[in-house]
């Protein structure tokens, strides 16, 4: 298929055996037949620091060329203190500035998270929410994808394992495509 959807993910863990990276890494098995994933490694992203609004630095430059070059995103988040982790909120801070040059602005976009409790990822993901309503962003709103006991439900090679988790992904990855092309469908007849 020619015309394929570019999804960027990303996951707010920099953690060698992150389950939400192997979560994002499951995500690229289970892709609709008319998308495509890259994953962004934000580990190389300094902290956010306004002095640099003017001057980015390369590696938050290149992350908002793939941010505006993708389609839709995909965000894999753990959850610190009922909270988005520090690494996520530090790239979308960065990747939202200076004022005027947001590039998540308009973007569709998917959110999932793992946790190795019963809870974890929920508060995160209703933060990051919040967080999309201000950057102007379009979320896929079901299923609401959160993987519990993680050590459960992947291997010691991060594979995920589990039939169910994988049919919500499966789905998430579904309704994100049509999500995006509703929205690119809905932006081409209203100009």
């Amino acid at each position: 298929m020619e015309n394929k959807l570019k999804i960027l993910g990303f996951a707010g863990s920099l953690r060698k055996g992150s389950y939400n990276r192997s979560l994002l890494r499951s995500a690229t098995q289970l892709l609709p037949s008319d998308t495509t994933l890259e994953i962004f490694d934000l580990s190389e992203i300094p902290p956010y620091n306004q002095d640099h609004d003017n001057n980015m630095p390369p590696k938050v430059k290149e992350f908002k060329t793939k941010i505006r070059e993708s389609d839709a995103l995909l965000i894999a988040t753990p959850e610190y203190n009922y909270s988005v982790p520090g690494v996520l909120k530090n790239a979308i801070d960065y990747a939202s500035r200076p004022y005027g040059d947001n590039s998540f602005d308009d973007k569709p976009v998917a959110i999932m998270s793992v946790s190795i409790g019963m809870l974890g990822g929920a508060r995160a993901q209703y933060h990051l929410r919040q967080m999309f309503v201000f950057l102007n962003m379009h979320p896929v709103n079901v299923p609401e994808v959160i993987v519990t006991f993680a050590s459960d439900k992947f291997d010691s090679e991060g594979n995920l394992l589990d039939k169910n988790a994988k049919g919500f992904l499966t789905q998430l990855l579904q309704n994100l495509s049509i999500w995006t092309r509703r929205l690119r469908e809905n932006k081409t007849s209203s100009v």
